[in-house]
């Protein structure tokens, strides 16, 4: 007999082969209707797979709404592909994971139908709808991995086949049927029937390409995108969501504010406009004032490094599939012949800032005296991402990070970390997001001790502590295995205006890297010590930031980051000079400020400086000309209110500060 312990302490014995349902059952009806999954020591398991051993056993119930979201988008996308094979004979099967909001699956379509588009959603939409109604068992089976390569071979499916082939040897190998009539290979775990899935609860929404495992060597792939949930009401507010995200993409925005754009001679690269670079070079000065008040140092690196020194930080090694590297050459300008020889030494555009910082800090003997030494730098960075991973400005390959690196001494780390915690937070509320703290662990891949690392994230959990984040209200959460190679780090989540969340700020204590590039202090004893190296950032990136800002405010920025914070219309052309002059002396105020005499109706004007996101329109006509007034409309606010020339300059002003300025 088994002795399987349920969350309440009871333990139940049980024949091998009874099921997680057999149990659900066992205690009573309404829990067999309820139970979807089990957790089995931990594991999230098929309601339907037999016991094997004694174990902790938990039910899991749609209430369980993490859970019960990744089985319903997991079986989403099986069902998406059992439906595309239905419909479209001859396209193959390859990869289909669940998604933070659903589900996708790549195919590879037969050269008679050719690349899926959106006319193709509704038909595939209908089949996985009835599907769902068949209600067919999900039956997961283990498949000897030679029979599956032949099974996957014999009908066709190159790239399953592939896949399997390559799987990590030893590892148990499974497929799911649905039904009797198709199957594909997965790890699990599934709902126990199609029919558990809620048919109004999910929408296929978009259709790309996707290279083959991500490599663009491989084959253009078609992807069929959809959400997932488990019912009706939360998938129509996830297409609100959408369709209000959709209205602040800051791609869509950027173009029409005329702020910034993209275009493939320079993939992943940003074309700043001069109402964009306004917004960067507001940021810029608010961060450094920032950084100059917790006493930072600015630093300039160089962009082009060796190879060899990339080597030694560990860099070239983990890293350098996300470098562009550069020959140290003097390139062939002959019209045969190699561009580059194969003698040539190797450089490489820096990824990231911390070995240069390193560099500078090794330059003369520091003493313990010396420390904390506080190093900054808007620091220009090149990634070599997949030109499929770019993204607006939230994926580029040409950055700016607000990075810094503080070196520092054991007994210093807990208050550091608790410092840059108390910045960062005033940092985020200024910009209005709340947010959520996480600690990310060691990965299995890495560098150092266990004593380092154990060491490392014990002293991130003290100074969370000592800064009175670690509770719920800030959302406080370990992640197993999402540390950096060289260092566990804090991650700062923040949550914008309509609910999403973006990974942005982050602070690693780090001492392999201080190793590797022979850093080291004299300490009080006069003897040589590492210091422990923090590194830090709280925009992430300005590219990335200004998008989530762009997006957070729906273009209507705050004053202080408005490229245009006042513009002058005039009603009549008999206003234009009183109307030049206003600007005059709004700008000498410091208020960014620009005229609209043309030959429109102010209805006209109002509305189109409203698309544009100008936070005060000030009209004037010969009755404001003759009285020295303005009628002040403020951008979101109905009506407007007249002025002396002076009260709006002065409220101008005053609004226009950064906030900390005010």
């Amino acid at each position: 007999m088994l002795k399987i312990t349920l969350p309440d302490g009871s333990v139940r014995e049980v024949t091998p082969g009874t099921t997680p349902a057999d149990i659900a059952a066992a205690i009573g009806p309404g829990l067999a209707k309820a139970a979807i999954a089990a957790r089995v020591d931990g594991e999230l398991r098929d309601i339907m797979r037999p016991l094997e051993a004694d174990a902790q056993l938990a039910l899991v119930t749609g209430k369980d709404e993490a859970d019960a979201l990744e089985l319903a988008r997991h079986d989403f996308a099986h069902v998406l592909a059992e439906a595309v094979q239905a419909l479209f004979p001859g396209t193959q099967i390859t990869f289909g994971p669940s998604t933070d909001d659903g589900f996708y699956y790549d195919f590879v379509p037969s050269r008679m139908h050719g690349p899926f588009t959106e006319d193709d959603l509704p038909v595939i939409e209908a089949k996985m709808r009835e599907i769902i109604a068949a209600d067919k068992p999900l039956r997961r089976m283990v498949v000897e991995r030679g029979q599956l390569i032949k099974n996957w071979m014999h009908l066709g499916e190159h790239y399953k086949a592939e896949w399997a082939a390559e799987l990590p040897k030893g590892e148990e190998l499974t497929v799911y049927w649905s039904g009797g009539e198709w199957f594909d290979m997965c790890r699990g775990p599934h709902l126990a029937s199609t029919g558990k899935l809620d048919p109004a609860a999910f929408k296929l929404t978009r259709v790309s390409g996707a290279y083959w495992r991500g490599d663009q060597k491989n084959a253009m792939l078609s992807r069929i995108y959809g959400t997932g949930w488990l019912n009706r009401k939360q998938l129509d507010a996830h297409l609100t969501r959408l369709e209000e995200a959709g209205k602040r993409d800051h791609r869509k925005l950027g173009a029409e504010m005329d702020l910034f754009h993209l275009q493939q001679e320079a993939h992943g690269s940003v074309f700043w406009h001069p109402k964009g670079y306004i917004i960067w070079r507001a940021l810029e000065a608010y961060m450094r004032r920032a950084i100059d008040a917790a006493g930072y140092r600015e630093v300039k690196t160089p962009q082009v490094m060796d190879a060899r020194q990339w080597e030694q930080s560990g860099h070239w090694g983990k890293y350098r599939e996300n470098m562009f590297v550069i020959p140290d050459e003097v390139p062939n300008a002959a019209d045969e012949g190699p561009l580059v020889s194969d003698d040539a030494d190797w450089m490489a555009l820096k990824p990231m800032n911390c070995p240069a910082h390193v560099l500078i800090f090794r330059q003369g003997i520091k003493s313990y005296r010396d420390l904390p030494l506080r190093f900054y730098e808007n620091g220009c960075c090149h990634r070599n991402e997949p030109h499929g991973a770019l993204h607006g400005l939230m994926r580029v390959r040409q950055f700016t990070q607000d990075d810094a690196h503080i070196f520092c001494r054991e007994d210093q780390i807990v208050e550091e970390v608790r410092a840059f915690c108390a910045l960062a937070d005033r940092i985020y509320k200024d910009f209005g997001f709340t947010y959520s703290i996480k600690l990310a662990l060691r990965p299995d891949k890495r560098f150092g001790t266990e004593e380092m690392w154990d060491k490392a994230e014990e002293e991130l959990r003290h100074a969370v502590a000592a800064a009175g984040l670690n509770t719920p209200e800030y959302g406080w959460e370990e992640l197993p295995g999402e540390g950096a190679f060289y260092a566990p780090k804090l991650e700062w989540h923040l949550t914008d205006a309509i609910g999403r969340t973006w990974q942005v700020g982050t602070i690693q204590s780090d001492r392999v890297l201080p190793e590797r590039l022979d850093a080291s202090y004299v300490a009080e004893d006069g003897e040589r010590h590492r210091p422990v190296m923090l590194h830090r950032a709280i925009f992430g990136s300005y590219e990335r930031f200004i998008g989530i800002l762009i997006e957070h405010y729906a273009g209507k920025f705050p004053l202080w980051l408005a490229p245009v914070q006042a513009v002058v219309a005039t009603i009549v052309s008999d206003a234009d000079g009183y109307a030049q002059q206003l600007v005059e002396k709004l700008r000498a105020a410091g208020i960014r400020a620009e005229t609209d005499v043309r030959n429109e109706k102010i209805n006209y004007k109002v509305r189109e400086h409203s698309l544009a996101k100008v936070p005060n329109l000030l009209v004037v006509g010969r009755r404001e000309a003759d009285e020295g007034t303005v009628a002040l409309r403020e951008l979101g606010k109905e009506g407007q209110r007249v002025l002396s020339v002076e009260d709006v300059i002065a409220r101008l002003a005053k609004e226009a500060l950064a906030p900390d300025m005010q």
